[in-house]
């Protein structure tokens, strides 16, 4: 399909800047000799995840028994869940695993070691799961030494489950505001995760596995000894909270929405457009970062920064109002009713997650290919 026929508001990835954020992270975790398990949770398409998996040994990660569905009815039968297990969704697990998924699960507590413990003797399932560590205080995970790291691993040995190792995701990254706080962030997640897989093998525990990942601890990282895998997912399209890390630049944001122009507010200097929180998603990600890009940074349609200050500023579920982040007016003479327009996004996951489907645009910047999304849990 021609690009400038697509009804708005679409989801355009480049393919171009999506080949090159795939290179530039392959080619880092190849110059560190690790390899790479990408996160699908950001392209949830097939034909993306391979190009992703080329040149690694074939594991991927997912946030959801939706996404693991998807992809193992594609073939992708090594699949990390990448959010601690609910008790709630052990028996929906195990009839995955019965049916020759191989999933791995994660936890990060007691409690949750016991559920799985009862489910592997009930279901019959033997489990393998990796014990989450918190390297930096930002979400879940064990503190590396702490005590019930190791008695959650003899929990789910006495079922007959395999605590096959450690993994740690250092979102404290998303704070950084330079390279060296990016670097030592992406060094404090290797070292909590060594530190707490020695702790498992000290205890008897094979731990076999350290998985390590963020987009900007995984492109920012200068030593991985230890570690067995990396994970990550944002950097195949990239976006504003990314860019406005230092971890790329606006050009290598593969991701955006195409919309149109539909109303004027000419006394304010604003234009109306029909990309709102609906396709934009209500993530505010660039709110605390040096420059706040509102609800998305504007371009043309071909893709083009307008200007540094011209970004969305105000949504409503079907509305989006672009206007200068410096409150001067806009010259709506410059914004016709019926002109495309695009917007890169905050979070690349976040606006995905609104669409179904995406329009992959060819080299050419014309053509697309219409690649369908996986959603739901």
């Amino acid at each position: 399909m021609d690009r400038r026929r697509l009804p708005t508001p679409a989801l355009l990835i480049d393919e171009a800047r999506f080949a090159r954020n795939l290179g530039r992270l392959n080619a880092r975790v190849d110059a560190l000799g690790v390899p790479l398990r990408p996160h699908m949770k950001t392209v949830k398409n097939v034909e993306l995840a391979r190009r992703m998996l080329v040149g690694h040994p074939g594991g991927a990660t997912v946030s959801t028994l939706g996404e693991a569905d998807h992809f193992f009815a594609a073939g992708f039968d090594d699949l990390l869940y990448a959010v601690g297990i609910a008790p709630g969704k052990l028996d929906a697990a195990a009839r995955r695993i019965r049916d020759g998924m191989n999933l791995t699960l994660i936890l990060d507590h007691p409690e949750a070691a016991r559920a799985v413990a009862a489910a592997a003797e009930r279901t019959g399932v033997p489990f393998r799961v990796l014990l989450e560590v918190d390297a930096d205080g930002h979400r879940a995970g064990f503190r590396p030494d702490d005590p019930t790291l190791v008695e959650c691993a003899r929990i789910l040995e006495r079922a007959g489950v395999t605590a096959a190792g450690v993994m740690v995701h250092a979102g404290g990254s998303y704070a950084c505001r330079d390279r060296t706080c990016l670097k030592r962030i992406a060094e404090k997640e290797r070292d909590d995760a060594v530190a707490a897989a020695g702790r498992l093998r000290a205890a008897g525990f094979e731990a076999p596995v350290v998985s390590v990942g963020s987009t900007p601890t995984a492109l920012f990282a200068d030593n991985l000894a230890g570690v067995t895998e990396v994970r990550a997912g944002v950097y195949a399209f990239m976006d504003l909270v990314m860019a406005g890390l230092g971890v790329c630049e606006i050009d290598d944001i593969a991701i955006s929405v195409l919309t149109e122009v539909i109303g004027h507010r000419s006394d304010q200097g604003e234009v109306l457009v029909d990309a709102g929180w609906m396709a934009l998603s209500r993530d505010r990600g660039t709110a605390d970062q040096a420059v706040d890009q509102g609800y998305g940074l504007v371009c043309d349609e071909d893709g083009k920064v307008l200007a540094p200050e011209v970004i969305v500023r105000a949504t409503n579920q079907e509305h989006g109002l672009v206007g200068r982040r410096d409150g001067q007016a806009l010259d709506t003479a410059d914004f016709p009713i019926g002109r495309r327009l695009r917007v890169l996004p905050n979070h690349a996951c976040a606006t995905a997650g609104q669409f179904e489907r995406m329009a992959l645009i060819a080299a050419d910047g014309e053509h697309t290919e219409s690649l369908s999304r996986c959603r739901g849990w």
